[in-house]
């Protein structure tokens, strides 16, 4: 197509020669070459246009045959089912990988965190955790928790509880339990009530409004309280079935009048089987004095407290439940749970104690306590008669109390102190095996 146009004006061209040769006057020759050259530019806009109409037409009808060899491929790639349901799947496990990247990112940070918070090896824990622990007991206070209701009682807080942990005492001060109660009876106040009738100790004096020698009779005779026994759940049959057990003579009872003819009539053993009366069980368990019950608001519901402790009777209980009721006895615990129990105690009462009073101890300091106090199998205190008069060392011993005695019998049985502490080190004179001190260099002299 562009050859053409090329030809077509090389003719024009010579047209215009022959006319400029014909014409003679130089005006005719200018109008002349004037209207060639208008005709001239209106036949090239109009070849142009044609040119640009075949051109588009051409192109067209290529994007024609282009669009009908696109359609066929594209019907041909539309997506299957299959298709489809394996896109979902691409996506899942994109989203399956993402979650995972994000579960490898969690525990790679977790790690680090980890990493920061290890000590330095040779580190001084046991100082650390001393002076951690000693120092705000210092400043604790002789403090007592109050318990209101009808029978009143005091729970010991403060730093004589704090000594009694560490002490393993087998007789604390005040022995407490919170008994929690299972789903069926946690919330309601008459179930509670029940359970915790069966959990209190009653004995005869508790319900007798008195109980005396007959000298005439030579018999002891027991005025029983109604009220009191209505109160406690427990019928006059009840009683004579638990005095029947004593099997200290014969038993009778009339109205609220319960009468004991022993088989002998010495003043003096009708004396001492009075006593025994007045201490007998008639219901409840052995240990438990006195019970308060309470509603826990944040909870909503009643939680049955305790002076006294017995652990393995309360657990037996019928709708106590077992996983939460909590005992202060640590001892007790040891014996009924076990010694990773009476780890988790010293703990939780140790801390709660520090808590209480508004000191900040990091738990692990006490953690390490509890573990060295158990780490055995079994309880012992942090005290001469416990893991500090049970040390490997003999100068360690001797440091802490009853110094001569241990010397004593260090030298009569020929024992040997190796020096691997940190108070035998201290009294010889010797770099202490911590830290720096805790690290041995090996010099090799070959080179």
């Amino acid at each position: 197509m562009p050859k053409a146009k090329k030809t077509k004006k090389t003719s024009k061209s010579t047209k215009i020669k022959k006319l400029s040769e014909k014409s003679e006057s130089k005006e005719s020759l200018e109008t002349e070459l004037s209207e060639e050259i208008e005709n001239n530019v209106k036949e090239d806009i109009i070849e142009d246009e044609i040119i640009k109409e075949d051109s588009s037409e051409d192109e067209l009808v290529e994007d024609e045959k282009i669009e009908e060899t696109i359609e066929p491929e594209k019907k041909e790639e539309e997506p299957k089912k299959s298709d489809k349901i394996s896109e979902k799947k691409l996506k899942s496990t994109k989203k399956s990988t993402e979650d995972e990247q994000l579960i490898d990112l969690i525990i790679e940070e977790t790690i680090k965190s980890y990493n920061k918070a290890k000590i330095e090896p040779g580190e001084a824990v046991g100082t650390v955790a001393a002076q951690s622990i000693g120092e705000p007991g210092t400043q604790m206070t002789l403090k007592t928790f109050h318990y209101a209701g009808a029978a009143e009682f005091n729970v010991t807080l403060g730093l004589p509880r704090l000594i009694e942990i560490v002490d393993a005492r087998r007789n604390p001060s005040t022995p407490m339990m919170e008994v929690y109660l299972t789903e069926k009876y946690a919330t309601d106040p008459q179930a509670a009530k029940k359970i915790a009738q069966n959990i209190e100790l009653s004995k005869v004096v508790n319900i007798a409004d008195s109980v005396d020698i007959d000298l005439a009779t030579m018999q002891i005779v027991m005025r029983l309280n109604r009220e009191l026994m209505e109160e406690k759940g427990i019928k006059i049959e009840g009683v004579v079935q638990r005095l029947e057990k004593m099997k200290k003579g014969e038993i009778k009872s009339s109205g609220n009048i319960v009468t004991i003819k022993p088989k002998s009539n010495d003043l003096d053993k009708l004396q001492k089987l009075l006593e025994k009366v007045k201490e007998h069980p008639i219901k409840g368990l052995k240990g438990v004095k006195r019970i308060v019950i309470k509603k826990d608001q944040a909870i909503g519901e009643y939680v049955i407290h305790t002076e006294g402790t017995n652990l393995n009777g309360v657990l037996q209980v019928e709708g106590v439940d077992n996983e939460r009721t909590k005992c202060n006895h640590i001892r007790e615990i040891a014996e009924t749970l076990g010694i990773e129990a009476c780890r988790n105690a010293i703990i939780r009462e140790a801390h709660g104690v520090l808590d209480e009073q508004g000191l900040d101890v990091d738990i692990r300091h006490i953690m390490l306590v509890s573990d060295l106090m158990t780490n055995s199998g079994k309880i012992r205190q942090i005290g001469r008669h416990g893991i500090s008069g049970k040390k490997s060392s003999v100068l360690a011993r001797a440091s802490f109390e009853v110094t001569v005695k241990h010397l004593l019998e260090a030298s009569i049985q020929g024992n040997e102190d190796p020096l691997k502490g940190i108070t035998e080190n201290v009294i010889v004179g010797q770099v202490i095996p911590l830290g720096t001190g805790n690290i041995e260099l090996l010099v090799s002299r070959s080179k």
